[in-house]
């Protein structure tokens, strides 16, 4: 008959589903991390654990770097 039981749903399909990458308005405060931006040198904060040899850029110069979305 088929998978339609009230158990959790693991597929990431849906309207709504995903693999939980995105974060929902209740989750609470994000975690922030301290780092130096790559570009102006300024101490700043980001929402991941910045990875050794990887650029972290703060807010300003993110905005200079990011891919134009279409």
């Amino acid at each position: 008959m088929g998978n339609f039981g009230n158990g959790p749903r693991r597929s990431g399909g849906g309207f709504g589903g995903g693999g939980g990458f995105r974060r929902s308005f209740n989750d609470g405060p994000r975690e922030m991390h301290k780092a130096v931006c790559s570009e102006c040198k300024q101490e700043c904060e980001v929402p991941f654990k910045p990875t050794e040899g990887k650029p972290v850029y703060c807010r300003e110069c993110f905005q200079k770097h990011k891919p134009a979305r279409f």
